[in-house]
């Protein structure tokens, strides 16, 4: 039988649109503020805000960058999480093809920075490993190594909240209808803001529509190379907020806000090309595979991201909250390490055309950092396609918990999502290779870093908790 025609739009590294910075003196007129920004190991996005002339000056220095405190990936209110300290600094370095004029803020401009050590040490570079830019940038050059790069393009879903006391969304309308955006609403007024702002600040946006819960709607914006992916979901979402605050509503991506209704996730649609010059051959159909439809490569990358996928529910799934969300029976991607075509109760979904497809992952949601996920997602993947791993899982039609216990057994499906943050961490420290991969120490700070944010989370009671994720996410 010959392949169904493609579909839709189709994207490779050659023709994805490119993500092109101003320089300094081609800001807009108006432009007076620089943002340096960085997103912390807890997904709060933190700046230092330059006014533009010492913001230009500062690029003329012999190192442009502004001294932050080492605590800084650490700080959870006015806390610190075990293992870091008030003293010594780090380096916050612009990196000046983030720029990005602040549609969303008149007059605003943003840059991302990365961390560097503010003295060298001994046999080291200026690298800071719990940078997740630069974990991020790491791993996007193991992949190039073995002959592959990705493109990646994140489904944004959140909810618009016109109180917190209780929790009122703006719109009850159904999934996808046109009545909730209705001309002159306020969720419609919003969303055609916020598309607006993000095509001002260069981010391609596909479509918005309504979603399911109150108040809860989708932005999918396009594929980019993971680095440049991850920074536009920091820009994506702070639009949506900023955007939403200038008209008295409260965004969030709480993972999970209404008991009767669907959550919020951050779908991430992942593919794999070859680059020019790899060593990866162009692999035929295998009538023998688990997934014939594949290259090897995608197939590598499959049964690795589902083999680890219990330890990268801690990256992914971060907090408490996570886990009112993935439940099974409601297209969250369901709990166990399951794949299948255009499977909404898979936690991994295959998509896309002959010759153009992706993998989405619905196992993450907006509590998670962007950098973090893609780094720990795409390390496994590629160690995976790097080592030939033969996929051994074998695809569900339906959600896996409807299957019995043989029946998983037989399809290969052996693995379950934790069911906490407390789990997803015992099933990271337990994977070696995870670790191996991200390497010891950030593990280790992170674990830390994600022990002190369920700490930080709790309340008195369930209402409480909520209130203070809507308030963090």
């Amino acid at each position: 039988m010959p392949p169904a025609p493609a579909y839709g739009l189709a994207y490779t590294p050659a023709t994805i649109p490119r993500l092109r910075a101003p320089a300094i003196d081609d800001l807009p007129v108006g432009v007076r503020f620089v943002r340096i920004q960085w997103t912390d190991l807890t997904n709060i996005t933190r700046c230092r805000v330059v006014p533009l002339p010492a913001f230009r000056a500062l690029l003329q220095s012999s190192r442009p960058g502004v001294a932050i405190t080492v605590a800084a990936l650490g700080i959870l209110g006015a806390g610190l999480a075990e293992g870091f300290s008030g003293t010594g600094e780090y380096v916050l370095v612009p990196e000046m093809d983030t720029l990005r004029v602040c549609a969303y803020a008149p007059g605003h401009a943003s840059v991302v920075g990365y961390f560097q050590l503010k003295e060298p040490e001994p046999g080291r570079s200026l690298a800071v490993p719990l940078c997740p830019r630069t974990l991020l940038r790491r791993i996007e050059e193991d992949a190039r190594a073995a002959g592959i790069e990705y493109l990646v393009g994140v489904e944004t879903e959140f909810i618009l909240l016109s109180g917190t006391e209780p929790m009122t969304g703006t719109s009850t309308a159904p999934w996808s209808s046109t009545a909730g955006l209705y001309t002159g609403t306020i969720s419609a007024t919003v969303l055609e803001e916020i598309t607006n702002d993000l095509q001002r600040s260069g981010i391609e946006v596909l479509m918005y529509h309504a979603e399911a819960a109150p108040g809860q709607f989708e932005i999918v914006t396009g594929p980019l190379p993971p680095l440049q992916a991850a920074d536009a979901v920091v820009l994506t979402r702070e639009t949506i907020y900023n955007v939403a605050s200038k008209h008295g509503l409260r965004a969030t991506f709480a993972p999970r806000i209404f008991s009767d209704s669907p959550g919020s996730a951050a779908h991430t649609n992942i593919s794999l090309h070859r680059t020019p010059g790899s060593p990866i051959l162009e692999s035929s159909p295998d009538a023998t595979s688990a997934a014939p439809f594949l290259t090897a490569p995608e197939r590598s990358f499959l049964q690795a991201v589902l083999t680890h996928l219990p330890a990268l529910a801690a990256f992914t799934l971060p907090t408490h909250a996570s886990y009112a969300r993935v439940k099974d029976g409601v297209w969250s991607g369901g709990t166990y390490a399951s794949w299948g075509r255009d499977n909404r109760e898979a936690a991994i979904r295959v998509t896309g055309s002959a010759g153009a497809r992706r993998f989405e992952i619905r196992t993450v949601d907006g509590t998670a950092s962007p950098h973090v996920a893609l780094a720990a997602l795409l390390g496994a993947g590629t160690r995976g396609v790097r080592d030939g791993a033969e996929l051994q899982i074998k695809e569900v039609l339906v959600g896996a918990a409807e299957l019995s216990d043989a029946e998983r057994a037989e399809r290969g499906i052996v693995a379950r999502l934790p069911a906490s943050a407390e789990l997803a961490r015992q099933n990271l420290l337990q994977d070696t290779v995870v670790r191996e991969i991200l390497g010891e120490e950030f593990v280790g700070k992170y674990v830390k870093v994600n022990e002190a944010l369920q700490k930080f989370m709790a309340a008195d009671g369930p209402d409480e908790e909520m209130k203070k994720l809507v308030e963090m996410y």
